[in-house]
C-alpha cells in the first residue's frame, strides 16, 4: 500500500496561511501596508518544493487569488482579475521564487541574503513599472517625469514600501523556514525522500 507523502500538504498549508494572513491584515491606509508574508512565501516555495512547477504555481496562485479578493473588497469595489502593472508584480514574485531555488541550505546567512535580494528585486522591478506607466508620486497627482530624475523620485517614494517588504520577508521567513525545519526534525516523513 502506498503511503501518502505529507510534505506537499504541509508546504501548501504554509502558503495558504500566508494568503490568509495577507487577507486578514490588508488595509488601504496602513504604514505597514507592504508588511506581508508574500515575499517569504515565494522564497519558501522556491526552496522547499522539489517540483519546479509547484514552486511557482502555488505562491503565484495564492498571490493572484488574494489580489482578486482585495481588489473587489478593498481597492476597486468590483472584480478585477488583473490590474495595471500586474505582470511586473507577478514577474517580481516569480523572481523571488527563483531566488529561493538558488539557496542550497537553510542558514541565517542564506535566508538573510535571500530576503534582501527578494525585497530589492521587487522594489526595482515593480517601481520601474510604476514610473514607466506614468503614475503619480505626489499628493498633487503630478506624474513622475520621464527621465532619470523621475525614476529616482519614484524609487525614493517607494523606499518605505520596500523597507516593509524586507521586514516582512525577514520576520515571516524566520517563522516559515524555522518552523518547517523544526517540523522536519520532529517528523522525518516531511523530509525529502
Amino acid at each position: 500500500m502506498n503511503k501518502i507523502n505529507p510534505r506537499p500538504v504541509i508546504l501548501a498549508a504554509f502558503i495558504l496561511a500566508a494568503g490568509i494572513f495577507r487577507l486578514a491584515t490588508a488595509s488601504t491606509h496602513s504604514s505597514l501596508s507592504s508588511f506581508t508574508p508574500l515575499g517569504a512565501m515565494a522564497l519558501f516555495g522556491g526552496f522547499y518544493y522539489s517540483d519546479k512547477w509547484k514552486a511557482y504555481l502555488l505562491p503565484l496562485l495564492t498571490l493572484w487569488l488574494t489580489d482578486i479578493i482585495l481588489n473587489r473588497f478593498l481597492f476597486f469595489g468590483y472584480w478585477v482579475l488583473f490590474y495595471q502593472g500586474a505582470a511586473w508584480v507577478y514577474g517580481s514574485f516569480a523572481f523571488m521564487v527563483f531566488i529561493g531555488q538558488q539557496m542550497k541550505t537553510v542558514s541565517v546567512r542564506n535566508i538573510a541574503i535571500a530576503c534582501v535580494a527578494a525585497a530589492v528585486s521587487h522594489w526595482l522591478i515593480t517601481d520601474f513599472s510604476v514610473w514607466l506607466s506614468g503614475c503619480t508620486g505626489t499628493s498633487e497627482d503630478i506624474p513622475y517625469t520621464k527621465d532619470f530624475s523621475g525614476l529616482i523620485d519614484c524609487y525614493t517614494m517607494a523606499l518605505p514600501s520596500m523597507r516593509n517588504l524586507l521586514i516582512g520577508n525577514i520576520v515571516f521567513s524566520t517563522i516559515f523556514f524555522g518552523s518547517f525545519e523544526l517540523m522536519q526534525r520532529r517528523f522525518p516523513a516531511l523530509s525529502v525522500q
